[in-house]
């Protein structure tokens, strides 16, 4: 990762993006997404009916939330063509959940993510995470890594979505994360990612803002 020849004395504030950036893209889409799907009839033979679903199912368009195979095939359309609804990205974080605590799924982050990550904060600056993925699903993810020790997410100061920040690709995401530290500059922010569109919108919210290449994959 471009990251790893970096001094945290060069910014204030690490931000980072998951998704080919920290973690393959193969196992975001042929671990995960799988996994959910896989999960989501049994869940819903569980819990269609549960209160504690209802907060999910009613964030679905009508015509999906009372009858359940029109779900399901919502849900298969919209992983199909990586859709990234947040009503999706929080069921998937639900169904992940049972996965990751039982052992099935354990994050393979790259090697230099975690020391890079203890290194930042060791060195006293915040470490914080920006993914379309909710915020739930990172935490998950962050916490059943492939790394020694496993559980990263004491490393992590503050989490962003696509719910509490917005879409990836627009300037004024970047420029809401900014505002939830008025007191550190733009410029002393980095983040890094592998999508150049992501890149290009934080550079235009004035971040420092590098493209991050891995080997087993391109830019985006």
């Amino acid at each position: 990762m471009t990251a790893a020849v970096l001094s945290p004395d060069g910014f204030d504030v690490l931000l980072l993006d998951i998704e080919g950036t920290v973690c393959p893209v193969s196992f975001v889409h042929n671990v995960l997404f799988p996994y959910a799907l896989e999960a989501l009839p049994r869940y819903l033979d569980r819990h269609w009916n549960s209160p504690n679903f209802t907060h999910y199912r009613d964030a679905f368009p009508t015509d999906c939330r009372h009858d359940r195979a029109a779900f399901e095939a919502h849900v298969c359309h919209l992983v199909s063509q990586d859709v990234k609804a947040p009503y999706l990205k929080a069921l998937q974080g639900l169904l992940w959940h049972e996965g990751y605590h039982s052992g099935q799924i354990k994050a393979p982050l790259y090697p230099d993510v975690a020391p890079f990550m203890t290194t930042v904060h060791a060195a006293g600056k915040p470490v914080i995470i920006y993914s379309s993925g909710s915020v739930s699903a990172q935490k998950l993810l962050f916490a059943h890594t492939t790394s020694s020790p496993s559980d990263l997410t004491p490393l992590v100061s503050d989490w962003f979505d696509t719910v509490n920040a917005g879409p990836k690709t627009e300037t004024s995401s970047y420029a809401a994360i900014l505002s939830t530290r008025p007191a550190i500059p733009p410029s002393r922010w980095l983040f890094l990612s592998d999508n150049l569109n992501e890149v290009s919108a934080a550079m235009a919210a004035g971040l420092r803002s590098l493209p991050v290449m891995r080997p087993d994959q391109g830019f985006l």
